[in-house]
């Protein structure tokens, strides 16, 4: 391979690549990345892709071979591509595949006789397992049998391994960990059989369909129906139509539902959008959240009800609802906060069809492993930038605000503890006048001011006399308000972490970020997906961030996720003459 100075990539020897922004093919090679690489720094120039063993796994997992990561690589790349990455590549990609796990009668008597002897009794001969952990290579079996967080797990047979059902998740969850991600080919149970069928007109009399990249995100997931096929996690951004995807799933496997997600708002609107866009009855539609306890063929539930006990010495007492009914699908709505009792139970319910939905697979506690052998690799991911030059969600302008620590708080914030230190700098008081500048200069827009801490957004709420929302405010009261602003009768809303996960305010143009947790890039992506929904107008993310601070460093990281998909952040500095000028401006105006 030639050396061609226009390309964008350059491809190192440490599995790294950069990506040159202002290369005339840039924006085509980072969408090209994406199955097989991970971004990990995007400041103005050059954004640093690492290829991980998980990143690699997944594009096996999608049909993609060493091949096809080297045709990428050396389509892009500015200069040769070093031979030792495509070995180590190859190398950890063949990993995928290498075990399997299937139903003893699929490893049948002859497969296993030829390995061993004709003599050799099918893995069901002992009545002691369910499923059959095999692999070809022998090398292989015999690390399996040593690994000590095994051996309670499995049980040695000919030609491999019995697992038990209920062990299913928890063997490929360990066995990940050892570098070894499992195949899974055991059949998937259908479940109880229901008619659910997708309206072409909505409730309301829209005309609607499913649009193409969510039908093909559903068919990624369901594959050709094979064994093994039926399990996932779709990548999308929010406001694109995850729960379409859902419903679209739902209405191709015809099957009893149990659908989890984050909230009661987030249980309501999955109801509200069942009963629109499919032609399910009401009956056949329950909640079960702290409000309400019912169960039906298509259940909702929060992930906060199933992961309630009375202490922490206690079980898990709706933990029973995963066994109500024949589930023949689960759906994990924001996937990526699943907690860990519900990995535990998933580890528990491999035989069910599982759909992960997220619009960003990061997790701070690293645990995206568990998310890819206990739900599902990733089989559907399409960049944010994408979907916005197509008119699917709206263009966003993203903004830091950057301000100084009032004189009176700096030497208290010099000596405070570093945890204290981050509450002070979120804390700054001049963020108020900001925020009431930037609603006064967005006459037009409807606005969410987002917050961590309760005491800043009680105070920012009493200056804007707007409603507040927190995590003690009734789901009735939380309805009520978010009903208000759909409705135009308000503009803004003050809010705390509650609305960083599916609520659905389509009109809601413009977001004010004013404190966060801590350097969450999971929360950035979720709070900016909250004006992101398609509409006619630009909408505006404006983070404020108090200088020369430790905010300004969590925030950095912050904007990690944001800038993989290609986001810009403009940085202003406001200075203390003109926040004065700004706070003595809306005094004047006050009555």
């Amino acid at each position: 391979m030639e050396n061609n100075l226009s390309n964008p990539l350059i491809v190192q020897s440490d599995r790294t690549l950069l990506l040159d922004v202002h290369a005339p093919l840039a924006e085509e090679a980072r969408s090209a990345l994406l199955p097989f690489a991970e971004l990990e720094k995007s400041p103005e120039h050059l954004h640093t892709y690492r290829i991980s063993s998980l990143s690699l796994w997944n594009a096996a997992s999608a049909g993609l071979g060493p091949g096809d990561v080297l045709s990428v690589l050396e389509k892009y790349s500015r200069y040769p591509v070093p031979l030792r990455v495509m070995d180590e590549f190859s190398g950890v990609m063949s990993r995928y595949g290498k075990i399997r796990l299937i139903s003893p009668e699929a490893a049948g008597a002859g497969e296993l006789a030829e390995k061993h002897g004709e003599d050799a009794p099918p893995p069901s001969a002992t009545g002691s397992g369910d499923l059959f952990l095999t692999s070809n290579d022998e090398a292989i079996l015999a690390e399996i049998g040593a690994a000590r967080p095994l051996e309670k797990l499995i049980q040695k047979t000919q030609g491999g391994f019995l697992v038990r059902l209920i062990d299913r998740g928890s063997v490929k969850r360990e066995l990940i960990k050892l570098g070894w991600p499992v195949k899974d080919e055991a059949p998937l149970v259908k479940g109880e059989p229901l008619e659910i069928t997708l309206r072409t007109v909505s409730s309301s009399g829209k005309a609607f369909a499913p649009r193409d990249y969510q039908k093909e995100a559903a068919a990624a997931v369901l594959g050709s129906g094979g064994p093994g096929s039926g399990y996932g996690v779709v990548v999308l951004p929010c406001g694109s139509g995850k729960t379409m995807v859902g419903m679209l799933v739902m209405s191709l496997l015809k099957t009893n539902t149990l659908i989890l997600t984050t909230n009661v708002a987030a249980v309501h609107q999955w109801i509200n959008e069942l009963l629109d866009k499919t032609e399910l009855p009401k009956e056949s539609i329950a909640e079960y959240t702290g409000d309400s306890k019912s169960v039906a063929p298509v259940t909702i539930a929060t992930y906060q009800i199933l992961t309630w006990r009375p202490d922490k010495d206690a079980g898990f007492p709706h933990f029973p609802l995963f066994r109500m009914r024949q589930w023949g699908l689960i759906i994990y709505d924001e996937v990526h906060l699943l907690p860990a009792p519900v990995f535990r139970i998933t580890a528990e319910l491999q035989a069910l069809r599982r759909l992960g939905l997220t619009a960003t697979l990061v997790r701070e506690d690293h645990a995206e492993d568990a998310v890819f052998s206990l739900v599902g690799p990733k089989r559907y991911d399409v960049p944010w930038k994408d979907l916005e030059s197509k008119g699917w969600i709206a263009s966003a302008l993203c903004t830091e605000i950057r301000l100084d620590m009032p004189g009176d708080l700096k030497i208290p914030y010099a000596v405070a503890p570093s945890r204290e230190k981050y509450r002070m700098s979120s804390e700054n008081p001049y963020k108020a006048a900001i925020v009431r500048e930037l609603i006064a200069n967005h006459p037009e827009d409807y606005i969410l001011v987002i917050g961590q801490y309760l005491s800043q957004l009680e105070t920012i709420a009493a200056l804007l006399k707007a409603p507040l929302i927190t995590g003690k405010t009734p789901n009735s009261e939380r309805e009520r308000i978010y009903q208000a602003f759909r409705n135009g009768e308000i503009r803004i809303i003050v809010v705390s972490k509650v609305a960083n996960f599916a609520i659905d305010l389509p009109d809601a143009s413009m977001a004010v970020q004013i404190s966060g947790s801590f350097g969450s890039r999971q929360e950035e992506a979720q709070r900016l997906g909250r004006i992101i929904r398609p509409k006619k107008r630009n909408s505006y993310f404006y983070t404020l961030v108090s200088r020369y601070t430790v905010e300004e460093d969590f925030a950095a990281n912050r904007r990690k996720f944001l800038a993989e998909q290609g986001y810009a952040y403009s940085i202003q500095y406001w200075t203390l003459e003109e926040i004065l000028v700004s706070e003595n401006a809306h005094k004047e105006d006050e009555p």
